[in-house]
């Protein structure tokens, strides 16, 4: 067989192979299937010690992370949340929900997260929080954005959505701000279909967090012991994933290190590949901070315009390659517009959104899907897909 024919898909979903020995232990060993069991449990208790969060809460995606997020803030009609427009659209819906306003603000050139020096002058009587967007597992400078965030009494949620095991300083992050959502959907590194976790950092936050994840009861209380039954104690909602879902985590949380080594090697052999490309100024590699370690949740190449990256897709279809552009920025989109304002100029991004193109990642990716990969990239800025 010519394995050149073979399509390479943009992203493979990845099973470690215990997944469904963990969902039979479930099923026929414990015969429990909602929360509050053994695996549910187990996964709480790893994010809790490997990332170093005071509470981790899993959640049925990270959308339900941040919506949990929004509560805790007690975000209400009018208050505004600073975040960057290059994100995924659950970032701002989660505090739109609830009547909250998102202020859009530039990314930096080169890691493509929110600009810290933006966000003062972005700051208004009404602004309750910063949400900054640690994009492909690459952190924001959250020393500084903390910094702004305690002189001016607000608070930081980070969305960690693509950054499990990725660090600033030695810090975990979604663990540095006041709360942290992570994302475990079948295209992030560790999966478990659809998924996410809330995690908690201060303790202020953590009876309430419970609280909210069980549907506004005081059953964790309850469960404890400390109370002789639970009841309705505030708001809340369902976002609590069901046993089947902690047992396919945590045969992946397990394996979350190899994974992340599997990836580190297959982002290192795009960066080096890819490097005399760069270096002639035909493309731009990902920029990654000296002061982080990143998860190698994706790799993207940014191309010298709009029209060579949409050229660019193209030729790769043709050669039966998956390459996909990434978000539409949230402040030019129809409900960004409606909900949301922009503080400044949005130069920085709606330039590399136009310009920024996702190569395929997935753990199963071999070393010769990677150099068919770069050989096809090659061969059209030689002019072969001009």
């Amino acid at each position: 067989m010519n394995t050149h024919a073979l399509k390479i898909p943009f992203n493979k979903p990845y099973v470690v192979g215990k997944e469904l020995y963990n969902i039979a232990s479930a099923m026929f060993d414990d015969n429990r299937f909602s929360a509050h069991n053994r695996f549910i449990g187990a996964c709480h208790r790893w994010l809790e010690k490997r990332l170093g969060c005071a509470r981790a809460l899993l959640a049925h995606s990270c959308t339900g992370a941040l919506e949990m997020a929004a509560m805790l803030c007690n975000i209400g009609p009018g208050d505004e949340v600073i975040m960057p427009s290059f994100t995924f659209v659950s970032t701002a819906n989660a505090f739109v929900l609830r009547g909250g306003v998102p202020v859009f603000v530039d990314i930096r050139p080169d890691t493509l997260n929110m600009d810290e020096g933006l966000l003062e002058p972005a700051i208004t009587s009404r602004t309750k929080a910063f949400v900054p967007v640690h994009y492909g597992g690459v952190a924001c400078a959250m020393d500084k954005i903390v910094r702004i965030a305690d002189r001016h009494g607000l608070w930081v949620v980070e969305d960690a959505a693509t950054a499990l095991l990725s660090t600033f300083k030695g810090r975990s992050l979604g663990t540095i701000g006041h709360l942290g959502c992570l994302s475990f959907h079948e295209t992030k590194n560790v999966t478990s279909g659809e998924g996410g976790a809330l995690l908690v950092n201060d303790n202020r936050f953590i009876k309430r967090a419970e609280v909210i994840w069980e549907k506004g009861t005081d059953r964790c209380q309850f469960k404890r012991g400390h109370v002789d039954k639970y009841s309705w104690v505030d708001i809340g909602s369902s976002f609590i994933p069901g046993e089947l879902v902690g047992a396919f985590l945590y045969a992946q949380l397990e394996e979350a290190d190899r994974i992340g080594r599997i990836r580190d090697r297959i982002f290192t052999h795009y960066n080096r590949l890819l490097r005399p490309l760069e270096e002639r100024e035909v493309i731009r590699l990902p920029r990654v901070g000296d002061e982080c370690t990143h998860n190698s949740h994706l790799f993207y190449i940014i191309t010298r315009s709009l029209k060579e990256r949409k050229k660019l897709i193209e030729y790769l279809a043709e050669k039966k390659i998956d390459a996909v552009p990434h978000y539409v920025p949230l402040h030019s989109s129809p409900a960004g517009k409606r909900y949301g304002r922009v503080a400044g100029t949005m130069a920085v991004t709606d330039d590399l959104s136009n310009r920024l193109l996702r190569l395929p990642f997935f753990n199963e990716m071999t070393y010769k899907e990677v150099e068919r990969v770069v050989s096809r990239v090659e061969r059209f800025y030689a002019g072969a897909g001009k």
